[in-house]
């Protein structure tokens, strides 16, 4: 089960989400005819992606932020950007653009910190942008929690797609990140699940001031969840968004 499109038209054009992206994309794709040469990759691992264990002694620190644009295979690529693209054109909608890359870094530095905070004495190099994307996702539970987000559902061979509210999805994928973290370890996997983790709890709070600026549960009334577009309609009856062009 995962996302593959929200209802939730943005308002201006995402030019820091699609530059995010772009940025993500060129940098996997700088070193993606090399990935499987291991010497050449444990090196590059070494000198750009996060080990704790390193950074704990003060050495590469500036690796919390070059890990997060980078990927290990193009899945893991492709998954984060759908995310990335998914949900971050509203909470960039919403907080404006610089604001919403400043608030795209913090989460991603505090993901890295939650990973070193319960794996300090690990070697496995950390990649990825998911942490700072769950900080997103955080945010749009928060200020968007009503939004119909159509998810893709595959049960060995039946594919259906289906809209539920973003608040059903994004606590599931929380939960699933917390109960894998207790469960697994950080790193099982190769899933850092408690960057993930951090990285939604520090979007939620930092989203708080812009929730509280726009009238914290007054906006809550006033939109009854859903995405307050000025182009969106919403039904007395269904509350689901009707979109008219101008």
């Amino acid at each position: 089960m995962f996302p593959i499109r929200d209802h939730n038209p943005s308002g201006r054009r995402p030019f820091v989400t699609w530059t995010l992206m772009a940025a993500n994309i060129l940098i996997f794709f700088s070193y993606w005819g090399e990935i499987d040469n291991a010497r050449y990759m444990n090196a590059f691992w070494y000198d750009w992606s996060l080990i704790p264990a390193r950074v704990i002694t003060g050495d590469g620190a500036y690796t919390i932020i070059s890990a997060m644009f980078l990927h290990g295979g193009l899945m893991h690529l492709a998954g984060n950007m759908l995310f990335l693209f998914i949900f971050g054109d509203n909470i960039e909608d919403t907080m404006g653009h610089f604001g919403f890359l400043a608030f795209y870094l913090v989460c991603g530095v505090l993901a890295s910190v939650a990973h070193i905070a319960i794996e300090p004495g690990s070697t496995v190099p950390l990649v990825g942008a998911s942490g700072a994307i769950a900080g997103v996702m955080g945010a749009y539970l928060l200020l968007f929690p009503k939004a119909r987000v159509d998810i893709l559902l595959i049960l060995i061979v039946i594919f259906r797609v289906f809209p539920i509210p973003a608040w059903i999805m994004l606590v599931l994928w929380f939960g699933m990140q917390f109960v894998g973290g207790i469960g697994a370890g950080s790193e099982a996997g190769g899933v850092a699940y408690w960057a993930h983790a951090g990285g939604f709890v520090a979007g939620v709070i930092g989203a708080v001031p812009v929730w509280l600026r726009l009238g914290g549960p007054a906006f809550w009334k006033r939109t009854h969840g859903e995405p307050p577009h000025p182009e969106a309609r919403y039904t007395v009856t269904s509350r689901v968004p009707r979109i008219e062009r101008r």
